[in-house]
């Protein structure tokens, strides 16, 4: 049911209870119009608190009645003392504010910590824990994860925090060309891996208001659920690995699965454009891998046969080199 729909309802049952309360005074009109305010006053609350989350309001009432058990307890030792009536009755309500003040707060702080929170509680075997994978938007504009998914070599349930698809949404919005196409591309990607997956794929409501970076949400989120990020980028994967979160890095999962060559090794290339040492050519394989061959500036636009003398793995990939083949 659409929200704006509800609120309407909610006003209109408002003005109706406030009429059909007054209406035995005679004073019908007086409480359609106590009940419209009221519904609108209500309203306006709602619209005002859209920003709480859900974990962040169950905190709250966890450290609410964690302060009245703390309250209920050290006053009723107050009430073994020989004190007044009027004088316990002050402690005893100045203890739950007290309490009830200090609860909310420090579990408001350490809200991202609680595991026994009721919505997030995981009623499962230890021995089997919960294969959860949160998706990055750098992935989703990769687009190489709808090739990934369709192997099936991701399992368990993939989820896409809204958070994720909101900065997916802004970047597709950009007055800059560039971003826009990035944005529209990565939205077009989420589609199809939605539609021939074939996983279990699915939308996490929760944010962090407090937290504008989105790689941070994604941080916070993966820590709150115990999940695995899926990324392609570099920084949120050394962030991540730092707090302990283990990361799938696609770009990692390519070099990986890169044909292994050895020194001596022959092959066959086209060079494309020049390199950035004297003499220098380079050519790239399918896989795109860059060769760097030796004293071969002048054989531009040419296939040449090189052999390896050596490979040297980067952060940012393999390189080879090697020399015009003889």
């Amino acid at each position: 049911m659409n929200l704006i729909l509800v609120r309407i309802l909610f006003f209109v049952a408002s003005t109706l209870v406030g009429y059909q309360t007054m209406a035995l005074n005679n004073s019908g009109l007086i409480g359609a119009v106590l009940g419209a305010v009221t519904a609108l006053v209500l309203i306006g609350l709602e619209i005002g608190l859209r920003k709480v989350s859900v974990s962040g309001l169950s905190s709250a009432v966890f450290g609410l009645i964690l302060g009245l058990i703390m309250s209920k307890l050290i006053g009723d030792a107050f009430s073994l003392a020989p004190l007044g009536a009027d004088l316990l009755a002050s402690i005893k309500v100045t203890l739950t504010l007290i309490f009830c003040y200090l609860g909310m707060v420090m579990a408001l702080r350490g809200k991202d910590e609680f595991n026994i929170i009721i919505p997030y509680v995981r009623l499962r075997r230890q021995d089997q824990p919960e294969d959860i994978t949160l998706v990055d938007t750098s992935v989703i504009i990769d687009g190489r994860i709808v090739d990934i998914c369709k192997t099936k070599f991701l399992g368990g349930k993939i989820i896409i925090p809204k958070f994720v698809l909101r900065e997916l949404q802004q970047i597709a919005d950009s007055t800059d060309p560039i971003k826009r196409q990035r944005g529209r591309r990565g939205l077009e990607m989420l589609q199809m891996v939605q539609k021939e997956s074939g996983l279990d794929i699915s939308l996490s409501e929760e944010d962090f208001p407090e937290t504008r970076e989105v790689d941070a949400k994604l941080v916070k989120l993966a820590k709150l659920m115990g999940a695995k990020i899926l990324t392609v980028d570099f920084n949120l994967n050394r962030v991540a690995a730092i707090q302990g979160i283990r990361v799938l890095n696609i770009n990692e999962l390519a070099n990986a699965i890169k044909p292994v060559v050895f020194p001596g090794e022959v092959m066959q290339i086209k060079l494309i454009k020049e390199g950035k040492e004297h003499n220098q050519a380079v050519g790239y394989l399918d896989d795109g891998t860059m060769v760097v061959v030796e004293d071969a500036r002048r054989l531009l636009g040419q296939d040449v046969k090189v052999a390896v003398t050596s490979v040297l793995q980067t952060q940012a990939g393999r390189m080879i080199f090697t020399k015009i083949e003889k």
